[in-house]
């Protein structure tokens, strides 16, 4: 079975930085990409940023997060992180990280379709 593990959640001051850690275990697909997203209470699931086994890099156009959001990977620790700077209070939200097969990754992400799901992170900003 895919597990997904989000960590790195947490309280952080208005200003700072957070950094997620996303740990995959199982067998996702010959080639594969995992992906973040985040949604708040009452808001619709927003993509943040995805990365392939390639190394490819998605990021999201309309996110309000977009240019202080950075994703790489950790292959030492078959791990995806997603380093969060500037953080403000709107901010707050769960994070999730997410998987697909490298073959449907773009669409599979930008559409927030993707088919493994975490259970989620929480960071707040205050």
């Amino acid at each position: 079975d895919v597990q997904l593990v989000e960590s790195g959640g947490g309280s952080v001051q208005a200003g700072g930085s957070l950094r997620l850690s996303c740990v995959a275990s199982g067998y996702i697909g010959r080639t594969y990409c995992i992906g973040w997203f985040r949604q708040s209470s009452g808001k619709e699931r927003e993509v943040l940023a995805a990365v392939t086994t390639g190394g490819r890099k998605y990021y999201g156009g309309s996110s309000s997060m977009r240019g202080r959001v950075s994703i790489t990977q950790d292959k030492a620790n078959n791990a995806v992180l997603l380093q969060m700077n500037s953080l403000q209070a709107e901010d707050s939200a769960m994070f999730f990280c997410a998987a697909d097969r490298g073959s449907v990754c773009r669409d599979a992400y930008l559409s927030g379709r993707m088919k493994f799901w975490g259970q989620g992170t929480q960071v707040t900003v205050s």
